[in-house]
């Protein structure tokens, strides 16, 4: 998170060519990684064979800090990403006097359940959150703040050592520290100032070890703000400065690590402006979370980027096309936004006396708009495809491989009148001659407010 020292400041198929030829990707920026709504602290969790990103989200008429809820999204891939939606509020806390403030969190998995620590601004202090599952839904088992020290008690990192002792950390412009029982929602000893807080360091820790060392990222330097680090050889210090991971440039201006390591890789999330930038030179608290590949030296040391690539990181893996993909599953998408809705179908809800489902969706959808998903495996071939769709005014999707203008797959037609909360499921048999691997976009045209679109799926 930007320091707070300046928190004022869319069936009819047509098949034309046969395809079955290897993907000539068409390179598009691939930061920020999410592109619907405007996130920040990103706090990335491994759990079995999925990455969990758990984000701030800045809403899109912030013009200072405005955050209200916390969002998921996941990837197995590391370059398409789904979007799960809001997994907590500040009305997940009976005790906190105030909706907007939801600030950079921390999520931990011990146990077989999952914590989420969340900060609150204004010395209201640290709340924490548990459950059963990743995607929620979470509750506050403690009822009041388990942390509640100073008003610069913000953005809470964890560490569980290998002897299973835990440790929270925190703190704008000190860092602080405190051992955490193994129940994970309450603490034991004292709070500790860390003497040594390391050259550069705002806030916005990120501790973590490897090989014997650990390590302490953070916001560093102000303003503006990269990523630096420091090392030691114990979780409780004494740090010492080794450089910036990702350099200040006023790019970033802000920043909040978030470092994890993944099918054998090890990753860095930050955010950065970029996707504001797009659309104004003015500055709002408007961020995106960024993210790239990050390298250890052999001596342990982290090899320095000045920003994040272009291209981003490679695919660690397929994307399989015959399993229902949600629409809000992509690489990159331009002009979209999603949205949620409880509606009256799906299971029987027999409290309510309704059906009640609930659903995430693409909206904002105009001509030209579309979304990529990247490394799409049709393996020996797909004979039909399915789109769950909602008019509005009506358009097509044209469904097209390698490219925006790449060879077509499908032109899909969505026509009839407006019924709010009404979805059709389209069905056309398609082509088995496109095998193999490739990138997929699904480019919208029409007028304008062309449908909703909720999800696909090749068979």
């Amino acid at each position: 998170m930007m320091s707070k020292k300046i928190f004022m400041i869319s069936f009819i198929v047509m098949m034309t060519m046969t395809m079955n030829y290897s993907s000539n990707a068409q390179t598009v920026q691939q930061r920020p990684i999410f592109q619907t709504k405007y996130t920040a602290d990103p706090a990335p969790l491994v759990h079995n064979d999925t990455v969990f990103v758990y984000t701030g989200h800045d809403e899109d008429d912030a013009m200072g800090f405005k955050m209200y809820d916390w969002l998921l999204y996941y990837s197995t891939d590391m370059v398409n990403w789904t979007e799960y939606g809001v997994v907590a509020t500040l009305d997940n806390f009976d005790w906190v006097p105030q909706r907007n403030g939801a600030w950079a969190a921390q999520a931990v998995e011990r146990n077989g359940k999952f914590y989420l620590y969340c900060p609150v601004p204004g010395g209201v202090g640290i709340g924490v959150l548990v459950t059963d599952s990743p995607y929620g839904p979470f509750k506050d088992p403690v009822g009041g703040p388990l942390i509640q020290n100073s008003p610069h008690d913000i953005d809470p990192t964890v560490l569980i050592d290998d002897d299973g002792q835990a440790y929270m950390y925190w703190g704008n412009p000190k860092v602080y520290y405190v051992k955490l029982n193994k129940d994970m929602i309450s603490y034991s000893g004292e709070i500790v100032q860390e003497p040594t807080t390391p050259d550069n360091y705002q806030e916005g820790p990120w501790v973590w070890k490897r090989n014997e060392h650990y390590y302490l990222a953070y916001a560093s330097t102000c303003c503006p703000e990269g990523i630096g680090y420091a090392m030691s050889d114990s979780p409780t210090g004494p740090w010492e400065y080794k450089g910036m991971i990702v350099d200040a440039l006023e790019k970033t201006r802000g920043n909040h690590p978030g470092i994890i390591e993944f099918k054998g890789k090890s990753y860095v999330f930050g955010h950065s402006y970029d996707q504001l930038k797009q659309t104004t030179t003015k500055f709002y608290e408007r961020r995106s979370v960024d993210m790239d590949e990050m390298v250890y030296n052999p001596d342990g040391t982290i090899q320095n980027r000045d920003y994040w690539s272009v291209e981003g990181p490679d695919q660690v893996g397929t994307l399989n096309p015959f399993n229902r993909v949600e629409a809000e599953t992509m690489a990159w998408s331009e002009g979209l936004k999603t949205r949620f809705e409880t509606e009256w179908e799906g299971d029987f809800d027999w409290a309510r006396g309704e059906r009640i489902a609930d659903r995430l969706f693409l909206t904002d959808i105009n001509h030209g708009d579309f979304t990529k998903v990247r490394g799409v495996d049709f393996a020996d071939g797909a004979e039909s495809v399915e789109v769950s769709v909602s008019p509005i005014y009506g358009g097509m999707i044209e469904i097209r491989a390698d490219k925006k203008d790449g060879p077509l797959i499908a032109k899909v037609e969505i026509n009839g009148e407006r019924q709010e909360g009404i979805w059709s499921t389209l069905s056309v048999p398609v082509s088995t001659n496109i095998k193999g691997v490739h990138d997929v976009y699904f480019v919208f045209r029409g007028e304008k407010d062309l449908f909703y679109f909720d999800w696909w799926k090749f068979n």
